[in-house]
Order: structure tokens, then sequence, then C-alpha cells
């Protein structure tokens, strides 16, 4: 009889599991799994989407995806992406809305060589710059024209290199300076011997060049799906949930990273130190997208003079509709 009962009792659990079933959400990042996206890890890993009925894929980037092609394309529901490359997708015809904003401070730097003649931003005329493109060029042609340099290779201005994903060009004498973020490349210029007192760091929070980071994006039209809505909201709010908890405990959260990285690139000494200095550009953000830091990123990339990032002040290219209903 008991026996019996107990298989009643599981057919009954089996039953009740292919009832209910928790919401999916993928999630499209903007690069490779590292402590960039602990937040999401950490959410995943210590239960924080499972508490509010969520089954997260987190899909990694890379070199050759483009997070705004596979929203796009329904690969995705919500992707991270870099507001200059979003505000200029949206321009073009992706509309894109930002509907939280976990980075609240830029990692974008320039790092440079000094004994390649780089101490200050006067120095740069007629250098060789590495420069990322894919989006990631935006904040560096905004900041090259405010500061009055060309980027066509001519004498009065720059000459940029379209940079790879490793700093070589630096350590090995092609370029002056090479794109670097706070958490990764600068520390890799460093594990190749070069020491705080040989480099030029130009950050571009300091030089009033800075763009918001890491924010997370929809499509428009799907906001105005209820449903689409109610799981972003606890999306959202299970993500912050993740990215406290990674700022309060970099240890655990880089550990978490190295668990998911199916690759078996990174390093725990790596993803600890990078785990550092990203806490560094969460701190002072619960989520919401500070009008301030969005006024401040338009009229960067619009300050552009002949050759501005977007051409018109965007409308309708954020919200906080979904941080109001989960955050407060």
């Amino acid at each position: 009889m008991k026996q019996l009962l107990s298989i009643l009792a599981a057919f009954s659990m089996l039953g009740a599991s292919a009832v209910y079933s928790a919401d999916k959400v993928t999630i499209q990042l903007k690069w490779v799994t590292q402590a960039q996206f602990a937040g999401y890890y950490v959410a995943k890993d210590k239960g924080f989407y499972a508490d509010e009925d969520l089954d997260v894929t987190v899909k990694p980037g890379g070199p050759d995806i483009a997070p705004a092609q596979v929203l796009a394309g329904g690969g995705a529901d919500v992707m991270v992406d870099w507001m200059p490359s979003a505000l200029a997708a949206r321009e073009k015809g992706l509309p894109l809305v930002n509907i939280a904003q976990p980075f609240k401070s830029s990692g974008m730097m320039l790092t440079c060589r000094k004994d390649m003649g780089v101490n200050t931003t006067a120095d740069l005329k007629g250098k060789t710059l590495g420069v990322w493109f894919y989006g990631n060029e935006y904040p560096f042609l905004s900041w090259m024209s405010r500061l009055g340099l060309a980027t066509d290779g001519s004498s009065d201005g720059v000459t940029v290199l379209r940079q790879g994903w490793g700093v070589e060009p630096l350590t090995e004498g092609q370029a002056a300076c090479v794109s670097t973020m706070s958490y990764n490349e600068y520390w890799v210029v460093r594990d190749a011997g070069y020491t705080p007192e040989e480099l030029t760091v130009f950050k571009y929070q300091k030089e009033g060049a800075s763009t918001l980071e890491d924010g997370l994006y929809v499509l428009e039209k799907n906001l105005s799906d209820a449903n689409f809505k109610d799981k972003m909201v606890r999306f959202v709010r299970a993500s912050m949930k993740g990215w406290k908890y990674a700022e309060e405990n970099p240890k655990e959260a880089a550990a978490i990273i190295l668990e998911n990285d199916d690759a078996g690139v990174q390093t725990e000494k790596h993803q600890v130190r990078m785990m550092g200095e990203i806490a560094k550009l969460t701190a002072g953000s619960n989520g919401s997208l500070d009008p301030a830091d969005y006024n401040r990123t338009v009229k960067v990339l619009m300050s552009g003079a002949s050759d501005p990032v977007i051409t018109k002040e965007p409308s309708g290219a954020w919200t906080h509709a979904i941080t109001d209903a989960a955050l407060n």
C-alpha cells in the first residue's frame, strides 16, 4: 500500500510540473562570460531568478556576435549594450529601449605608453591609437571631435588602428595608445610588465567623454505586451539582487563566473580582480537610469561636430516603467 501511495504521489508531482513551468527569459550579453556580467550569473546561481518564477538563459557574446542583431532576430528577450551603440541603432531604425541601468560609471579608458611620447591629450596629435569598433568606437570618435583631432590619419589628427580584443598593438609598439577597460585590458597591459609610472591613462569619465555602459535593452514593441513587461520587472528585480550580491561577495561571484566559463579561458586571479573593479562601476546604481547620466551621454554623442554619433535628440529611448515596478 505504501509503495502504491509513493507511486501515486510521484505521478502527482510529475503532473504538477507538467502544468507549471517558469517563464523563460533569454539575455544576450555584450561579450564573453566574465565578471563584467556577474550579476546575471549570480542571480541564476543563487536562485534569485527562480524565486521570481523565471527560467533564464544567459547567452555569452563574442567578437562575431552583435547583440542588437540577436535581439532584433528574436534570439533574445533582453540584451546588455552600451548606450552609444543602442542610440545609434535606434536612430537607424532599430527601436531599442533602455529598461534598466546597472552600471553607474564608465570603465572605458585609453591607455598609452609614455615612452612613445604621450603624457597629455595634446600629445595624441600625430599618434596611432588603437580603437575598438562594433559600436565601441562612438565615445572615442566623439571625444576626438571635441579635442579637434581628425581621425582620418591626417597630420593634424590621429591615425586609428582598428584594434582587436588584445593589447598587442601597444605592447609591440604598433600604437602609442590602445582602448582598455579599467577592469580588463588595463590589467593585461600591467601583467605584460608595464608599471603605472610607465603609462598614461585617460579615463573617459574624467575627460568628460564618458557614456553609459552595460544597460539592459529590449525592443520597444515588446513593452506593449503586459506579460513581457511583467517578466522584465521580475528579471530586473532579480538581476539587481544578483548585482548587489556580487558587489558584496566578489570572490564568490568570481567563482560563479569560472563555473560558467565553458570556454575555460578565464582565471581566478583575473576574475577576482575584475569583479573588484566592476563593483566600482555598479556602485551607486539601484538599476534605475539616472536621467542626468542619460542627458550627459546624449550630449557627448551629439557633440561630434560634423560627425556626431547621433544627429538628433532621441525620443522614447528609455523608460522607468520597469524599474519603478521592480524596485519600489
